[in-house]
Parts: structure tokens; sequence; C-alpha cells
């Protein structure tokens, strides 16, 4: 019997405790078996918190686990393109948080560095298949309302005084929670 798919967590965030670990662990095969943060002790109470077996102190020391096929990425921002570059060049197939980038370029690279070394690279994002994403794109395909020159998009709900942090805080993560809620 092959040996489970194994995860690696870069960043021990909220969406990783409150969806995707139990995601990775309700589909048979698949494992979580590392996580890294910036802040150690994080990734120990981490670690420990969700039974993972270890909490490496570097991403290159995660990245070279070869326990790790497939990293999770899920820290601020800015990073995301470093990190998937990184994970790219170690072989690891790269599932990473919303929005992809800062921009178009920096997603693009991170596309081609993916399909360059061979893994699989995917966006987490809870809205993608939403049925009114899926009417706009229809709507957009079939040339139904022209070509489309401009768009305003509304999204409320509230953002948990837990989740505001860098969204509100770090002009650097890229244009707070509207990128991030809404890329």
């Amino acid at each position: 019997m092959a040996r489970p798919l194994g995860w690696g967590l870069i960043g021990a965030s909220t969406i990783a405790h409150e969806w995707v670990i139990d995601a990775i662990r309700a589909v048979p095969g698949n494992e979580v078996v590392a996580v890294f943060s910036t802040d150690p002790a994080r990734g120990a109470r981490f670690a420990s918190d969700h039974r993972i077996p270890t909490h490496p102190a570097s991403l290159p020391a995660l990245l070279a686990d070869p326990r790790v096929d497939s990293v999770y990425v899920s820290t601020t921002n800015e990073l995301h393109k470093a990190q998937t570059l990184a994970a790219a060049a170690a072989g690891k197939h790269v599932l990473c948080e919303k929005p992809l980038a800062l921009s178009v370029a920096a997603a693009r690279e991170m596309i081609a560095a993916c399909a360059a070394a061979g893994v699989v690279l995917g966006t987490n994002h809870h809205l993608r298949e939403a049925a009114s994403h899926r009417k706009i794109r229809e709507l957009v395909r079939s040339g139904a309302i022209g070509k489309p020159r401009f768009a305003k998009v509304f999204h409320a709900g509230l953002l948990p005084p837990h989740l505001q942090g860098w969204r509100l805080r770090d002009p650097g993560a890229g244009a707070g929670a509207i990128l991030d809620h809404g890329a």
C-alpha cells in the first residue's frame, strides 16, 4: 500500500485551523505531517493543538522533509509568491490561499514555475464556484451582456476581530480585506 499524501502547512493560520486541516484529514490517503510558522512558539502550539507530528523552524526545513508531498500556503498575502516558488522548486504541489498573488504578473510567474516543476498549483477560494459567479461567467462568455468595461462588486460580511490584524493594518500585505476576501 502506498504511503499517504503528506501535507505541510506553511502558516499556522485561522483558515487552516477552522477548515483546511479537517478537510485534508477527511480525504482518505491524506495526512498533515508538518506545520511551519515564522513564530516558532506559535508553530509548536499549533502542531500540538492539531496533532501534527512536526513543526520545522524554517521553510527550507519543511520543504526538505520527504514526508511532505504538498503544501498549503496560508500566510499573509505578500508571502504567497515567494513561498509558492520555493515549494515548486522543491517539487511540492501547492494549494495557495487567496489571493494567489498581489499582481497578475506575480500570479503568472507562480503558475509558470509550478508548470515547469511539474507540480499542481491550486487556489483555495471559498466562492470560486458560487452560483452567482458561475452565472456571471456564463453571461460574459456567451456575450449576453456585451464586452464588460467595468464591474462593481458588493460583498459584505463581518470580519471578526481575530481575523482583522494584518488585513486592516499592514499595507504591505496588499489591499487589505478587499483583496484578501474578494480575490
